[in-house]
């Protein structure tokens, strides 16, 4: 062997040396760090302020293009008249609050297109704000990001301070953009520990391609023209969530 190539090995033989003297567990503390964040990922979510009574409701919007299409019967776009909808679907929780004033009501309201937009964060509820917050919902445009658009809610329920947690989402379309609702929605039912219940209102589109909701205690609602729209969201939001808010002589179970 030439005496340089000698020289170039023993070099590269007394670098691996000290390096493996200043760091002797370096794998295995890389080893226990990939391990740490394994651990974490798959850890069920903890509320990051101290809960009480009351339910918490991420609406998420669908502003992607096909939002700009007419409503079927109606010569609205389908954007219009499901903001629409929804400013009649929140008129119900005036009377609810007038009813239970001890049982706070508070809502984000949510657009997604190609990408996720907090339009108004989850607080309690106030009528000119989410009003104000729904006259903001942007003009349709770009593709349809529903589960990054539910990741994005999710972490805001965990700072809302109740124990009851809700994703509603409005869409007329199928994800094409982002992770899949499908492993988004089971993602948060598996680490919520069932704590997040999760609606889909499908608008003129069909409900069957969000099936899976059933699985993990959700459900969804079909809906082909505005007034079938309004006739889903008042089930979803009197029917499911203002329902299952518990009388004024019960306790909230305890959560894990």
């Amino acid at each position: 062997m030439p005496y340089r190539s000698v020289l170039v090995w023993l070099a590269v033989g007394v670098l691996a040396l000290a390096a493996a003297a200043c760091d002797p567990g370096g794998n295995r503390q890389r080893r226990s760090e990939r391990r740490e964040v394994r651990d974490a990922d798959a850890a069920p979510y903890q509320a990051e302020i101290e809960e009480g009574l009351g339910a918490a409701v991420a609406i998420l919007v669908d502003t992607s293009g096909s939002m700009r299409d007419r409503a079927a019967g109606d010569s609205r776009p389908k954007y219009v008249v499901a903001r629409e909808a929804l400013e009649a679907m929140l008129d119900a929780t005036d009377a609810f609050v007038a009813k239970r004033p001890d049982f706070p009501i508070k809502i984000g309201i949510y657009s997604f297109s190609s990408s996720a937009r907090r339009l108004h964060p989850i607080q309690r509820y106030d009528r000119a704000a989410i009003a104000a917050a729904l006259d903001e919902l942007p003009r349709p445009g770009g593709g349809t990001a529903i589960g990054d658009a539910m990741r994005v809610a999710r972490p805001d329920l965990y700072q809302a301070g109740v124990f009851r947690k809700y994703i509603l989402v409005v869409t007329d379309g199928e994800n094409t953009t982002g992770r899949s609702p499908n492993d988004v929605a089971r993602e948060i039912w598996g680490k919520s520990e069932g704590a997040v219940q999760v609606y889909f209102v499908a608008f003129d589109t069909t409900p069957e391609k969000f099936a899976f909701l059933k699985d993990i205690g959700g459900d969804v609602f079909g809906a082909g023209n505005g007034a079938e729209l309004r006739q889903a969201l008042d089930g979803v939001y009197q029917g499911k969530i203002l329902a299952e808010a518990p009388g004024t002589a019960e306790r909230e179970p305890a959560r894990k």
